[in-house]
């Protein structure tokens, strides 16, 4: 497995007689697989699962048929580890390779609803399990909950989704029904570097966990950290420098090391790029072409088991002219799109919480407007929707909010009758 490694500025040249150009650095970074290998490592899964009294019934029945549907699909070679969780966390199977999945079944198929939640508590666990199949492995953790940390902190979720991704472990986060805490989750998702997921319906765990698997298996490297190194000419804005706007939208922090950037990124996949949005500021340039920084990918490669691999350097170059028209790269303008319609929805959802029910109305309305502007139809019609229940004085329901988080986060992708 390879880096694959592509910049692209907002606008390639800049005014030599300006004194400061504004330039947006559009990062593509992925794994390339050698010709005809399909999957490099095995996989090391950790399932942790909310068994709480709220989730009795379907939810927990679906929960646990999709789970079993996932042992199935676990190959040879693949480790599995299940946690549940309620006020108290218990490991269901230890952490090992599966080599009988139909042994295996009987501890899944033992989950019952009952007692509080402790999300804490099932991370931890969770990341004390499944951190002992790491080696040579690509390690996924799928935390699922129907609640909010109702016996545990939101501070010790934090920690250990932070220690997960110190560990290498990425964790995805599952949000089930309309009562789970939108921040926390999504906190845990993005410092794990995994992906936020709102299932709205008991029908649809099945499809979700079977989606969120795919995913796990297009991974081709991991543990992946960007550097990029400024030269003397070139900063980057002071709010909000750098964010991920593909698979999800997330906003990263940069460690500053002199002109070295530093920002950790986690797996690498084969069919699904990481886009990276860098905000840039070029002081005045002599005409001619200049290299205002240098990109590299620091990464681990399970298939291996070798660590601390970089990829070849990449020049991030710019020319400087005396009559310069500006030349947008649309490419580029639709990431600043996907960043701002994230950014103007949170903006929204901040007004809501300080009752300022006008001003959340009107930024719901400025990011329909631009994800209309990026061709994301239904983002626009869900935040357009709600736009209009705050007009018109309604309260905007849980599931409501969760929709916008994730219309926000994602691109959607259209339905079959908008692909025209």
């Amino acid at each position: 497995m390879q880096v694959g490694l592509n910049c692209t500025l907002s606008d390639p040249q800049v005014s030599a007689a300006q004194e400061n150009n504004q330039r947006q650095l559009s990062i593509s970074i992925g794994a390339l697989a050698a010709e005809g290998v399909s999957r490099s490592a095995p996989l090391n899964l950790c399932l942790i699962l909310d068994q709480s009294g709220s989730m009795g019934g379907q939810p927990l029945d679906t929960v646990k048929q999709a789970a079993l549907r996932l042992l199935e699909r676990l190959t040879t070679g693949d480790r599995l580890s299940v946690i549940s969780f309620d006020h108290r966390a218990r490991i269901l199977i230890p952490n090992q390779v599966v080599e009988n999945a139909s042994a295996l079944r009987p501890a899944i198929a033992q989950l019952n609803a009952g007692g509080g939640t402790a999300i804490d508590e099932g991370l931890r666990l969770g990341i004390e399990e499944f951190s002992k199949g790491k080696g040579e492995a690509v390690s996924q953790g799928l935390i699922l909950t129907d609640g909010e940390n109702e016996h545990g902190s939101n501070e010790r979720c934090l920690k250990f989704a932070k220690l997960a991704a110190d560990y290498g472990l990425t964790i995805n986060a599952l949000g089930f029904g309309d009562h789970w805490n939108q921040d926390i989750l999504e906190q845990i998702a993005d410092a794990g570097g995994g992906s936020l997921t709102y299932i709205e319906r008991s029908e649809d765990v099945l499809g979700e966990f079977s989606r969120l698997f795919q995913r796990m298996q297009t991974v081709g490297l991991t543990n992946a950290q960007m550097i990029l190194e400024l030269s003397d000419n070139v900063t980057l804005a002071n709010l909000k420098p750098l964010a991920q706007v593909s698979p999800d939208v997330i906003e990263l922090e940069p460690v500053m090391e002199g002109n070295q950037i530093k920002v950790r990124l986690g797996d690498l996949m084969v069919d699904l790029s990481r886009q990276i949005l860098v905000n840039l500021y070029i002081q005045a340039l002599p005409e001619g072409t200049h290299t205002i920084g240098t990109l590299q990918i620091r990464y681990d490669d399970p298939s291996t088991g070798e660590e601390g691999l970089m990829s070849d350097p990449v020049p991030v170059e710019v020319t400087a002219i005396a009559d310069h028209t500006p030349q947008n790269d649309e490419v580029v303008q639709q990431q600043v799109l996907t960043l701002a319609k994230y950014r103007q929805t949170q903006i929204a959802e901040q007004k809501l919480e300080g009752g300022d029910r006008s001003g959340a109305a009107t930024m719901l309305q400025t990011a329909a407007n631009t994800a209309l502007q990026m061709g994301d139809k239904r983002a626009a019609t869900v935040l357009q929707e709600n736009a209009t229940r705050l007009q018109s004085g309604e309260e905007l329901s849980e599931s409501d909010r969760k929709k916008t988080r994730i219309v926000a986060k994602t691109t959607m992708q259209p339905l079959p009758d908008e692909e025209t």
